[in-house]
């Protein structure tokens, strides 16, 4: 898993990064070599909320993305982290699905 991290308007430390890397990797790890580059954008508006994007690659599929806002970083970051976890794992298990599909016609023919 390869981690992008891009900050706008916001000033964080290293630890922010190592959370965040953490978070990834608790939600993402269990695909392994499915999880392609992993982008992480961090950004903060005028009105006091924080916007954080997370974007994966599902190898060899496409992509998939969520987005969350909060006013506090780390609750967005957290649900962000979470959501793309169970995204993946459904956008993997509608790819197998859709294969099993397609033999399962193949066999009956």
């Amino acid at each position: 898993m390869h981690i992008v991290m891009h900050m706008n308007d916001v000033d964080l430390s290293e630890a922010f990064n190592s959370y965040v890397e953490r978070r990834l990797r608790f939600g993402l790890g269990r695909f392994g070599a499915r999880v392609g580059q992993v982008t992480v954008r961090v950004a903060a508006d005028g009105r006091g909320q924080r916007h954080c994007r997370i974007s994966t690659e599902v190898v060899p599929f496409g992509r998939v993305a969520v987005e969350e806002r909060d006013p506090d970083l780390f609750a967005a970051i957290d649900r962000a982290t979470g959501r793309i976890g169970r995204l993946f794992g459904r956008e993997l298990e509608r790819v197998r699905d859709a294969r099993m599909g397609r033999e399962s016609v193949r066999l009956a023919a």
